[in-house]
């Protein structure tokens, strides 16, 4: 059986799951499978924030960057995929996430 380790994982993994979100404001859902979220969470905790938060910055820096997010579970996914990727620099991403943290300690400081 060729692909059985796939074919045979827990439909839990990708059943669809929908979250509410808000994204610079405005309150809007995604959905995605079961399985991307737990990634997901991975990637905010790694980032040291809560989802929602860290969901919101994600579609700001895309906004600032291409103007627009027109699929953003897509960019989700995307996100994913290049977290587990093996060549993922995960030390640039705990750089970011340093960064993230200290300008928001001194937002609050001052």
């Amino acid at each position: 059986v060729m692909c059985h380790v796939f074919a045979g994982q827990s439909p839990s993994n990708y059943s669809f799951e929908t979250r509410s979100v808000r994204l610079m404001g405005h309150p809007t859902s995604v959905r995605l499978e079961a399985k991307f979220w737990v990634i997901l969470e991975q990637l905010a905790d790694a980032q040291d924030m809560p989802m929602a938060k860290f969901l919101s910055a994600l579609y700001e820096e895309a906004s600032e960057i291409h103007g627009e997010v027109s699929n953003f579970a897509s960019l989700l996914r995307c996100c994913c995929i290049n977290f587990l990727d093996p060549s993922f620099d995960h030390q640039q991403l705990a750089l970011e996430a340093r960064d993230t943290r200290a300008k928001s300690e001194t937002a609050r400081a001052g």
